[in-house]
């Protein structure tokens, strides 16, 4: 890697020059009118897809064009959560390997993710969910993923700020717990992959919008219209999360996507009271406790469709409610921040990695939950643009399971669901 390496030495050294000899993490180039692929998006997914391309592939004539800044949106705009514990046979593999992914990122990007495998209780309060869980675990456990009963004392003891109240609404019944769960810095996966991108000669070209698709006679996608003027490429691959439908239309493309908001709100710093993650997906929320001590709340999404990238009033108070109830004491924190983000979902709940009808156009979707799955999504991308066949694990991804009712129906996609 060309890049200047991070490391306890570089940090000492630098501090003698008051940290002015850091090379900068990525370059500014100016755009040039052709290369071999465009990526649509500097989310996560565009990013990683950039970097495997590069790296895995020898691919490194690549451009990223992104309408506004680097991880600036549905990246800037999530709780961080990364668990592989789903109940399709495509979906835990595909998962578990994103999360083995994850345990060597840092090392891989030469930068500090902050990646905390702290685990992930799910705290059971109604028999329903109770079965649904436990299949969930004996399908994980077919395929060697970590995902084992515990007890309500064993909550406890892991969770001890819990309600201790056996006249709560719902009580607790029961858990499952994923050891190998955990969080990571949102903005750090982004910075580490555009980092490691442009050290392969990667270029990243922020505020640059994509406004129209070029085509050939044959109607083959051969570039982009942009701000800033056309751009050629060989392949053009679209990673453009909530916006996937709108950019998608430009070339005449419907996707089977329904776009709806998803909020989430942090707490005023804390000291430590929370040391794994809690999911109730009984009750409707999701709570942890960041590296800087606040907590990161999170529920469902909005009822309806929608492109809104603020909170909606009677979804916070439910998911407050429902937090309150399980933990009393958190009655007394203040709220820091609060917002949304347009998020776009397959039908099946599932997300879409595929070719186009039209050559030449490559699509990432559908990543309803898509933190987790960035370094497998970016891997299984890569290779589809880089061998014009899909990476076995994500094979069923394919649009046209659409088109022969071949669904992934996943339950497991949001934990709250």
């Amino acid at each position: 890697m060309g890049k200047q390496r991070y490391s306890i030495f570089s940090l000492l050294r630098n501090a003698v020059s008051f940290h002015e000899g850091w090379e900068r993490a990525w370059r500014a180039p100016p755009l040039k009118p052709a290369y071999d692929v465009i990526v649509v998006g500097a989310g996560g997914h565009g990013l990683a897809t950039a970097y495997y391309l590069a790296k895995n592939h020898g691919i490194t004539n690549v451009a990223i064009i992104e309408k506004g800044w680097l991880g600036g949106g549905n990246m800037g705009r999530n709780t961080s959560t990364i668990r592989s514990n789903y109940i399709r046979d495509i979906s835990i593999k595909f998962n578990d390997f994103s999360l083995q992914l994850y345990e060597q990122l840092g090392r891989d990007l030469n930068y500090n993710i902050m990646f905390s495998q702290r685990s992930q209780i799910d705290i059971i309060q109604t028999w329903p969910k109770m079965r649904d869980m436990r299949r969930r675990a004996l399908h994980m456990d077919l395929h060697g993923a970590d995902y084992e009963f515990i007890t309500p004392a064993e909550i406890r003891r892991r969770v001890p700020i819990l309600n201790d109240d056996d006249k709560m609404r719902m009580p607790i019944i029961g858990g499952y717990v994923q050891a190998r769960a955990g969080i990571a810095r949102h903005d750090a996966i982004a910075w580490g992959y555009a980092r490691g991108g442009d050290a392969r000669g990667v270029e990243i070209h922020q505020h640059t919008e994509v406004t129209g698709f070029l085509r050939d006679e044959s109607g083959a996608v051969v570039g982009v219209e942009t701000n800033r003027g056309p751009v050629r490429a060989k392949k053009v691959a679209l990673a453009a999360a909530g916006n996937s439908s709108h950019v998608a239309s430009l070339a005449g493309i419907k996707l089977p996507l329904v776009t709806r908001n998803l909020q989430a709100f942090v707490s005023e710093p804390l000291k430590p009271i929370v040391n794994v993650q809690v999911n109730c997906p009984d009750a409707g929320f999701y709570v942890s406790q960041s590296d800087k001590g606040e907590l990161i709340i999170g529920g469902g999404t909005d009822p309806e469709p929608s492109y809104r990238q603020a909170g909606k009033y009677g979804v916070f108070e439910d998911v407050v409610t429902a937090l309150i109830d399980v933990f009393p004491v958190f009655r007394r924190v203040k709220l820091m921040r609060h917002w949304g983000g347009a998020l776009d979902f397959a039908y099946d709940a599932s997300p879409i990695i595929t070719k186009t009808h039209l050559p030449g156009l490559y699509i990432t979707c559908g990543w309803w939950g898509g933190f987790k799955a960035i370094p497998a999504g970016g891997f299984t991308f890569a290779h589809l643009i880089a061998r014009d066949e899909p990476h076995p694990l994500a094979s069923p991804y394919t649009i046209d399971r659409f088109r022969r009712l071949g669904f992934i129906l996943e339950s497991g996609t949001v934990a709250v669901r």
